[in-house]
């Protein structure tokens, strides 16, 4: 890999209009927010990016735009969410073009859940489609890869470079960690838990908190790295209670609402993603305010 990845990824909000296209102001708004607090890097088109949502051709629109705003200082991890080995294949190729520098991919997500060596032959084929290193982004309940599944993977094929781990289940994400490859970046997607994640050795996190409140996140991994566990669970038990208010069905709608109480346009969820409701906005106002105090460059007034 060209770019160290580790640290604080945000998967970056999609902001749409009225009309539900893309807002292309707002986005460089939102890229340029994220990485004035001190990211390790930029992923879109995950879960929080709404990425189920784009066609290929926003994808491509979206994956330029941050190639750009990173100024080759940052990874671009560009993600890819469908249903059949063809069109993970084409994307991973169209992402490869626009000079983003890693793959996020999930496993297929409609109701059919492949066997294990459908897989592998899956995630074997997108390997080989580019260059570029994978994360397998682990987040379909119904489609969920044990570790033994993971580590079969990421031995066998040498572009699986590691994996995003996104349910809530700690004691999974420990079995990933010992008996992954020593030389495989496991991150962190469970939100409610990035402190003890990153106390066992996470090698970053890429998950909708950092979307959110991307310089509180930064606060914390530093926190971890120097020793300061006492300040530590501090930012985690602010973190926690943000993240209850903004974990819903309407996830990403509600990370955009936290991006405009700090003054940032994120735009609109796309259709038919409700909109964040009073009594959700009030709760996430009130965590908000909490929160925002472990990040140095916040505007405090803009939540008061």
């Amino acid at each position: 890999m060209s770019k160290k990845i580790y640290g604080i990824i945000p998967p970056i909000v999609t902001p749409f209009d009225a009309d539900g296209g893309i807002d292309q102001t707002a986005l460089r708004e939102n890229i340029r927010f994220v990485i004035s607090r001190g990211v390790h890097g930029i992923c879109f088109g995950g879960s929080t990016g709404e990425g189920h949502t784009l066609s290929s051709d926003e994808l491509e629109l979206i994956a330029k735009t941050c190639v750009e705003e990173a100024k080759g200082q940052l990874p671009v991890i560009a993600g890819i969410i469908v249903n059949s080995t063809r069109d993970a294949v084409a994307k991973a190729k169209l992402m490869a073009a626009t000079g983003v520098d890693a793959l996020q991919v999930t496993p297929v997500h409609y109701l059919f859940k492949p066997d294990d060596d459908a897989t592998f032959a899956h995630f074997k084929a997108i390997s080989e489609a580019t260059d570029l290193p994978v994360l397998i982004y682990n987040v379909v309940p119904w489609n969920y890869l044990s570790p033994a599944l993971l580590v079969r993977l990421m031995t066998n094929l040498p572009k699986i470079k590691g994996v995003k781990q996104s349910a809530g289940d700690l004691k999974l994400f420990a079995d990933l960690m010992i008996t992954a490859p020593k030389d495989a970046l496991v991150f962190s997607a469970i939100d409610a838990l990035l402190y003890p994640s990153f106390v066992i050795g996470s090698h970053g996190t890429i998950a909708a908190n950092p979307a959110a409140v991307p310089g509180v996140c930064v606060a914390l991994w530093d926190a971890v790295e120097a020793g300061n566990h006492a300040l530590a669970l501090e930012i985690h038990e602010a973190l926690l209670v943000f993240w209850n208010t903004i974990s819903a069905d309407n996830l990403p709608a509600n990370v955009k609402y936290s991006l405009s109480l700090q003054g940032i346009n994120a735009g609109l969820p796309r259709a038919p993603m409700p909109a964040t409701s009073a009594k959700q906005g009030a709760a996430i106002q009130d965590a908000l305010k909490l929160v925002l105090k472990y990040d140095a460059a916040a505007d405090q007034s803009a939540v008061a």
